[in-house]
């Protein structure tokens, strides 16, 4: 069966065929009937010419890709060979797309990486065999320790590559098992402050996109994958009041269901512009992926003169404050969807310490000093 899939291009069809894989197809411009199949699919490098040589009635060019060029039982080998079949589990829809391209990121690094090791030392990863020695993979690590959530990433990357390779035979052992990070976060985003949160209302008000934008991120603590979805769909009423529920696309988070609150409600029902989603680009239809709204919002922010903040920033002030407020680490975890206490021990740690201390403090109130 071919089901079409709106890009905003012309044509194009995306087909699932009884293998479960898919196929991109394009109809010829002019010949409805005629269509012509690619060598590749959306967000490669070589779609977009593939696809105007499709629509215009050419052949488009066989896909060369860079594992066809790569030595085999070498480095680069390996995780091209690695991101193929991931690439090829996300077009099945067995892998997440997302989690693709995180680890996609972390080809060239491990690739380009020269060796330090005696026996291979001024050499690139991409022409050693692929059986790196777990040594020269800590070694490897330690040059990300300023970045301790990139090294983690990246050992996540190594991980799942290797045993990968293992279970397909390409090598023995999983060097990367054995492996820790242990480089300490230097705390991530940084949280909102109240002044921040005065200050970007003060230079967008109820009404405009940027305030509900800012709205949504503080009364919900939703991720930015989760807010280009989010929208009237997800209402619902209990006991008489408005209510959201969603499943956050986080793999591993829990189902959210939770109040929608006087102020939150307020900037959702300011808006004259209605569409599937709440929050709209300048064009009034949904953004497209997380990373338009991240660069939308990363200008609004700046136009409030804090260019240094995030939208993730404010996920962290959320659960800062629910904390401060008297919400335990269960009532965080519902509203935040973690599955696990250590997530919102983080938000929970410093505020139940400040309390703790008021606590401690106030036993020396009556001292006669």
């Amino acid at each position: 069966m071919v089901t079409p899939m709106r890009l905003h291009l012309p044509g194009l069809i995306r087909d699932r065929m009884p293998s479960g894989n898919v196929r991109w197809l394009v109809r010829v411009k002019g010949q409805a009937s005629r269509r012509i199949t690619l060598p590749c699919g959306p967000g490669e490098d070589s779609f977009q010419e593939a696809y105007a040589a499709a629509r215009a009635g050419q052949q488009p060019k066989p896909r060369v890709t860079r594992l066809q060029f790569a030595r085999t039982g070498t480095v680069e080998w390996l995780v091209l060979s690695y991101v193929d079949h991931m690439e090829r589990l996300a077009a099945s829809g067995q892998m997440s797309p997302l989690t693709v391209k995180q680890r996609r990121y972390f080809v060239d690094p491990l690739i380009n990486h020269v060796s330090t090791s005696p026996n291979s030392a001024g050499r690139r990863y991409a022409e050693l065999p692929m059986a790196i020695p777990q040594a020269e993979l800590a070694r490897f690590l330690d040059t990300m320790a300023a970045t301790p959530g990139n090294a983690k990433n990246m050992l996540k990357f190594l991980r799942a590559m290797f045993a990968w390779a293992q279970s397909r035979g390409h090598l023995q052992i999983n060097p990367a098992a054995g492996l820790t990070v242990a480089y300490r976060n230097a705390g991530g985003a940084t949280p909102w402050s109240v002044a921040d949160l005065e200050a970007y209302r003060k230079c967008h008000p109820r009404g405009t996109m940027a305030h509900l934008t800012l709205s949504l991120f503080l009364f919900t603590a939703c991720r930015i994958g989760d807010a280009i979805r989010l929208g009237r769909q997800h209402e619902t009423r209990i006991e008489g009041a408005p209510w959201l529920k969603w499943q956050p696309a986080k793999r591993g988070s829990a189902f959210v269901e939770m109040p929608i609150l006087p102020p939150l409600l307020a900037a959702i029902r300011a808006q004259t512009v209605i569409g599937p989603t709440y929050i709209l680009s300048g064009h009034g239809v949904p953004f497209r992926s997380p990373e338009g709204l991240r660069n939308r919002f990363k200008d609004w922010c700046t136009d409030a003169g804090l260019g240094h903040l995030s939208s993730h920033g404010i996920r962290k002030a959320a659960g800062e404050l629910l904390s401060l407020h008297g919400a335990t680490q269960y009532e965080i975890m519902a509203i935040h969807g973690h599955n696990n206490v250590a997530s919102s021990a983080v938000y929970t740690k410093g505020a139940d310490r400040r309390r703790l201390a008021a606590s401690g403090a106030s036993k020396l109130a009556g001292l006669d000093w």
